[in-house]
């Protein structure tokens, strides 16, 4: 008797064993509010800046979402403070909004982000804005 219950321990140990190998993990990365709009084609880019390189003011026409794939992002949208992205991070740009800074926060190593444009049927996807002089 106490044979089979050993056994039946052992298995029922090793199919929790087995089970949790196979769990699948699930991170929410963020939650994003994004405007009513029909999506009929997703832009999917991979950008890399080179160290110390900095995006100019600039918008886009639809709304973006992205992540950072290596290196460090200084972000900054228009009416929002400024924050800094590292590898993992996600962001949003939210359609015809300025972004302020877009830039590569490192002065020695590249970045590397996917930026996924959610378009319909917008072909220049992002607009360079003049910046006013002081």
């Amino acid at each position: 008797m106490k044979t089979k219950i050993a056994l039946v321990l052992i298995l029922v140990g090793s199919i929790m064993e087995i089970n949790a190998q196979n769990k699948i993990v699930r991170n929410e990365l963020q939650n994003i509010n994004v405007e009513k709009r029909e999506v009929s084609l997703i832009r999917i880019v991979e950008i890399e800046f080179q160290a110390g390189q900095n995006a100019p003011l600039h918008n886009h026409p639809c709304p973006i979402v992205g992540q950072i794939v290596s290196g460090t992002c200084l972000v900054q949208i228009d009416g929002e403070n400024p924050q800094f992205l590292k590898s993992g991070d996600t962001f949003y740009e939210p359609a015809n909004t300025q972004i302020i800074h877009f830039d590569n926060y490192s002065q020695t190593e590249p970045m590397k982000f996917i930026a996924y444009y959610l378009t319909n049927g917008e072909k220049d996807l992002t607009e360079i804005l003049e910046t006013k002089e002081k």
